[in-house]
């Protein structure tokens, strides 16, 4: 778990809370067909999860016993809650850190970031002490890793088409159908593939 790698700040302009849907003729393979949760955004640049790469190769349970927050007995039963919670591939840089996007329902102090009224971010073992023992946000997905822009990058990306935009929400966030979020998104944007190219990179 870690702290946050942005400062965010409330700033017009600045794209905190929503969405960013990749084109579907963007180059970079890392960022196909995914959909980002925006967390912070200003002049220091940019930071976001994705949220529509399920992890398979680990489950919340077994990252649980990694971290020694549960015995790796199996007889150990995590709360429904906890045993609801994916795991996604949250991004490119730093895959080892997490972070848990959630409902407005947990708040740790210092650690809790509240991005909208409907997800915050805490990034320290105390969330998941609590979705352990059934006292943790009632939605909550957790990511390990996340996608970072330098300074004015992600701006450039956007006017290079490489992205649309749109609101985001927590029922999108915690959407149980995870590898569906994109082509639901794109839809809800009402972009089809034939109007692409054409499109500034907003919506």
């Amino acid at each position: 778990m870690a702290r946050y790698p942005i400062r965010r700040t409330r700033q017009p302009g600045y794209l905190d809370g929503q969405f960013l849907v990749a084109m579907p003729a963007m180059e970079d393979e890392r960022f196909r067909k995914t959909v980002i949760y925006l967390c912070a955004h200003s002049d220091e640049g940019a930071m976001g999860i994705v949220v529509n790469r399920p992890l398979e190769s680990l489950t919340f349970r077994d990252l649980l016993v990694q971290l020694k927050i549960i015995p790796g007995d199996q007889g150990i039963v995590l709360p429904p809650a906890a045993q609801a919670v994916p795991l996604i591939q949250g991004g490119p840089v730093e895959s080892g850190r997490g972070f848990v996007l959630h409902s407005p329902d947990f708040h740790s102090t210092d650690s809790t970031l509240s991005i909208d009224g409907d997800v915050c971010l805490t990034a320290t073992l105390d969330v998941l002490r609590a979705i352990a023992v059934g006292e943790g946000p009632a939605r909550a997905i957790m990511a390990l890793g996340y996608a970072g822009w330098a300074p004015g990058q992600l701006e450039g990306e956007i006017r290079a088409n490489g992205w649309l935009t749109c609101p985001g929400d927590g029922s999108t966030v915690f959407d149980a159908d995870t590898a569906g979020k994109y082509d639901r998104l794109m839809r809800r944007i009402g972009i089809t593939p034939a109007s692409l190219s054409s499109i500034a990179g907003s919506a």
